[in-house]
């Protein structure tokens, strides 16, 4: 076998606790434990143990999932064993890098297996370089000795090749055995036989990671990571964390040639650049444009006026200036009132105008409210104002007033303002029923339809037959029609029973509908019958006609008649023979043996033995195809009875004759035998 080494450090740690764990709680690992009724699954505990070691929490004081003490425990070793996978990881790689473990001197809690792991690997290097085999055994306990190896064989490199004979075989990851190549976890063989590739758990289904997580594929292994929303101008880093977007240095911003890009928080700035000479301010754009020092300043002295320039202003000599709602008069003396509502300018537009001394009020209409600020007619918003007093259900303003409306299943009064109930299946919405409720409506189906999930109006057709119960409906065959179903029989032997549902079978013998002869006896099986003829042999009588013995077994039985002096015949230990007919289904579920066929004796159980007999055995001669049948012995009102039991599954159409045997024993050895011949068909339909 080729060494191997270990390519990912994870995976030496993982492979090293998960062999420690499933030797020391082996149904733990393999998640045996039940966890009572809390209905949290062992894998749940686990998980939760492992994510709260991840977030660094106390493993010995985590809180409970569920009151189940296995489930802590569960909770508590995940957790513990992340820890230690984190500790062991860090040690290892401090031998890899440094080649020393001297920072991990302070042997606390916290850094005893990062130190052990460190040291362990340490000693895996040393065996590489003294020339020794890295599986060679040293007394430095299990846990040492796995992470001694693992380092060992790191250390080895993976060039080195198996020896077949004439050929070499170069495995990638592991050998298995000869010309035989594994890969590590994570990995699947490649077609090459020696390659191995990732496995993407993510694509495949097979990670863990709960809601509210996506998986992200590594190489070897996944991880899974929370859905943070940053917002606009942040992303998500490895860590969780969110980060600002530098917009400026990724080029995804939008400031035009003229600007500068200015990175923020979040987002960025434009700043031009080209700068505005004194006068001038420059816009959003980057345009300069002229500042009106006479507005934003007042650089001219009393008895002045000010006069915007481009990029400057001039003071000019006061006249007079008339304030707002005069004008001068025609010889610039004085000022005069300018009668508004009799300018060109309509004021008021549409309402009433009336004069003031300086300025004017306008007259609004109903529905309209005057702004003395604005000094205009502005419509008054009555849903606002009346909130649920005007209309019964929905307001909705218009200029000078407001109209009313309702919600969808209601009409609008007469009077403008209340809803009343829309009786929508005057419209004929539903395929079959409709019935009208407050706001609404509800389409209902006849027996035999159901209400289509897609719009709620249209009745589909059941197909009883395909429900679950859809079996158990009609006893052999189920056909769906429009609204109902109807069963059907076997074209032979069957009539539909007057349930509509059941297979009753056809007494030909009954009937007259059989072909058999003369000398020929009428047997009906389920779904037929059978034409026979019992003669009885030599030496031997018909007893009576053949009778109903018993329920679906017919009876035919011949005594024996000796002649006399027939010495032969007098010997011969078999009393009777009969002919016993029984017809059997194919069983649906044959879980139980099936009694089918009772041999009545007249011998009493324990009975003295002055009696002449106290005892009698069954057994089972002939045709018992595939050991299905059984005969046992028990007490019946004190007589003994044989049973004849079917206790294996037949599958029918099939015949066979069970030869049975009675023997009667006494005191003295057996008195006689009873040969019954037991004529078996068994139908191919369970009913």
């Amino acid at each position: 076998m080729n060494l191997h080494r270990y390519k990912h450090t994870a995976y030496v740690v993982r492979q090293l606790f998960n062999n420690l764990h499933l030797l020391t709680c082996p149904k733990m690992c393999l998640g045996l434990f039940s966890l009572g009724v809390d209905q949290v699954s062992i894998e749940d505990c686990c998980k939760d143990g492992q994510k709260r070691a991840s977030d660094d929490e106390d493993c010995a004081a985590l809180p409970l999932i569920s009151a189940s003490n296995t489930c802590r425990i569960v909770q508590e070793q995940c957790c513990v064993t992340v820890l230690e996978d984190n500790m062991c990881t860090t040690g290892i790689n401090t031998a890899k890098e440094q080649g020393v473990c001297d920072s991990l001197f302070a042997n606390t809690c916290e850094t005893k297996t990062t130190k052990m792991c460190c040291d362990c690997c340490l000693l895996g290097k040393a065996v590489l370089e003294q020339g020794l085999p890295c599986d060679h055994k040293l007394s430095v306990g299990y846990q040492c000795g796995l992470v001694s190896r693992a380092c060992c064989v790191d250390g080895a490199g993976d060039n080195q090749t198996v020896s077949t004979g004439a050929t070499e075989w170069t495995c990638a990851h592991q050998c298995v055995s000869e010309n035989t190549c594994g890969c590590f976890k994570g990995y699947r063989l490649k077609p090459d036989g020696k390659s191995c590739e990732d496995i993407n758990e993510c694509l495949l289904g097979a990670s863990n990671c709960r809601g509210g997580e996506r998986c992200i594929n590594t190489e070897g292994s996944f991880r899974c990571q929370r859905e943070v929303s940053c917002g606009t101008g942040y992303e998500l880093t490895d860590n969780n964390n969110c980060k600002d977007i530098d917009e400026c240095e990724t080029g995804i911003h939008n400031c035009g040639p003229e600007f500068e890009c200015q990175n923020t928080q979040g987002s960025f700035r434009c700043l031009p650049k080209v700068k505005c000479a004194a006068g001038f301010i420059q816009d959003a754009l980057g345009s300069c444009i002229d500042i009106n020092e006479c507005v934003t300043q007042t650089p001219c002295t009393r008895g002045q006026v000010c006069i915007n320039t481009v990029g400057s202003y001039i003071c000019q000599r006061n006249s007079v200036n008339c304030g707002r709602g005069y004008h001068l008069n025609e010889e610039g003396t004085r000022c005069i009132d300018i009668d508004e509502c009799k300018s060109l300018d309509k004021v008021c537009e549409g309402h009433g105008c009336i004069n003031l001394v300086g300025s004017y009020r306008c007259e609004c209409e109903a529905g309209y409210i005057f702004n003395s600020i604005s000094r205009v007619c502005e419509d008054i918003n009555e849903c606002r104002h009346y909130p649920g007093r005007l209309c019964a259900h929905k307001c909705e303003n218009t200029l000078g007033s407001y109209k009313c409306s309702c919600t969808t299943g209601f009409k609008l009064a007469a009077d403008g303002r209340n809803c009343d109930d829309l009786n929508e299946c005057e419209s004929n919405p539903c395929s079959q029923e409709c019935a009208n409720v407050y706001g609404s409506y509800q389409c209902y189906c006849r027996r035999g339809y159901q209400l289509s999930d897609m719009d709620g109006m249209t009745c589909e057709d059941i197909d009883e037959c395909a429900l679950p119960t859809g079996g158990h409906i009609c006893s052999y065959r189920c056909h769906n029609t429009p609204g109902s179903f109807h069963c059907s029989c076997p074209i032979n032997g069957y009539t539909l029973a007057a349930n509509g549902r059941s297979c009753q079978d056809i007494d030909e013998c009954l009937t007259g509908t059989h072909t058999c002869t003369g000398n020929q006896s009428c047997f009906n099986v389920q779904g037929g019958f059978r034409c026979l003829s019992f003669d009885c042999p030599n030496n031997y009588r018909r007893v009576g006609e053949t009778v109903a013995r018993l329920q679906r077994t017919d009876t035919i039985r011949c005594i024996k008649t000796c002649l006399p002096n027939d010495f032969a015949c007098g010997v011969d230990p078999i009393h009777s023979i009969s002919h016993t007919f029984i017809s059997l289904p194919t069983f649906r579920e044959f879980t139980r043996p099936e009694e089918i066929v009772f041999l009545r004796t007249s011998v009493r159980a324990y009975g003295a033995y002055h009696l002449g007999s106290y005892d009698v055995k069954f057994e089972i001669l002939e045709g018992n195809v595939e050991n299905a049948f059984d005969i046992i012995k028990r007490i019946e009102n004190g007589m003994y009875v044989g049973v004849v039991r079917q206790v294996k599954l037949l599958i029918g159409p099939m015949t066979t004759v069970l030869k049975l045997l009675m023997r009667n024993l006494t005191t003295q050895g057996e008195s006689s035998q009873n040969v019954i011949n037991v004529h078996v068909f068994v139908s191919e339909f369970w009913f």
